[in-house]
């Protein structure tokens, strides 16, 4: 892995969660992040380098104008990380219409939009990445999971697509799948992960690994990483 220039990166879901572990680490490497997020008010004290951009990812008719206008703001934007999404789990007869429809919107809708958006911004520098971070989910699908299940699965393919599209112009794609996740995912749910550290895996991790994607070699591309927990135990979450 070698040493890069420092970036400045769009991030989905940067106000909590995963996608603001990352945002931190990237920032504490001197890199630049534009953060979307609905809600900034838990990051204290942020650094100059962090652009935020309050929006609702789930506002698909207004997502276009606010992305052009984030690239028309900062044009040098060389990369980005798809990772906004929420997790609601029951069997499929227990969502309604609009949940089902809401829950592709924002867990796979709202990337593509993005992707869309910065595709012809990183074919015309010749460079950049697209981060997309699925979940173990895109590998496997398991009971009370469906909806989640298929816009994972959606998202893993359309990764593999985006990858074979973009090479030839020098832009990387990789897809991360982490495993469960200590982290605020699991706040609204009635499961989550045991509480031994070898039943999750850590924001940090992730975003570690995201900075080693973005720092490998240039010609290099990790189409798709795995990760896990060395033991994986669910448990009841308290209601």
């Amino acid at each position: 892995m070698g040493n890069q220039a420092s970036r400045k990166l769009l991030i989905s879901g940067a106000t909590h969660g995963i996608g603001k572990a990352i945002s931190r680490f990237l920032l504490e490497q001197g890199n630049e992040v534009v953060g979307i997020g609905r809600d900034f008010s838990a990051w204290t004290d942020p650094p100059d380098r962090l652009h935020k951009v309050t929006f609702d990812l789930s506002d698909l008719e207004r997502l276009p104008g606010c992305l052009n206008e984030v690239i028309r703001s900062h044009p040098d934007l060389d990369g980005v990380v798809l990772n906004a999404g929420y997790g609601q789990f029951g069997s499929l007869e227990e969502f309604s219409f609009q949940q089902i429809r809401q829950m592709i919107d924002v867990n796979l809708t709202q990337h593509i939009y993005i992707a869309r958006a910065m595709v012809p911004q990183l074919k015309k520098l010749g460079r950049g990445d697209i981060i997309i971070i699925g979940s173990e989910s895109a590998l496997s699908g398991g009971k009370r999971g469906s909806l989640y299940s298929a816009c994972k699965f959606a998202l893993r393919g359309f990764a593999q697509s985006l990858r074979a599209e973009c090479s030839t112009s020098g832009a990387r794609v990789c897809l991360i799948n982490p495993g469960m996740v200590d982290s605020d995912f699991f706040n609204e749910l009635d499961f989550r992960p045991g509480d031994a550290p070898e039943n999750y895996l850590r924001v940090e991790d992730i975003a570690e690994v995201v900075h080693w994607v973005l720092s490998a070699h240039p010609g290099t591309v990790f189409d798709e990483i795995n990760l896990n927990p060395l033991k994986r135990v669910i448990q009841s979450n308290p209601s």
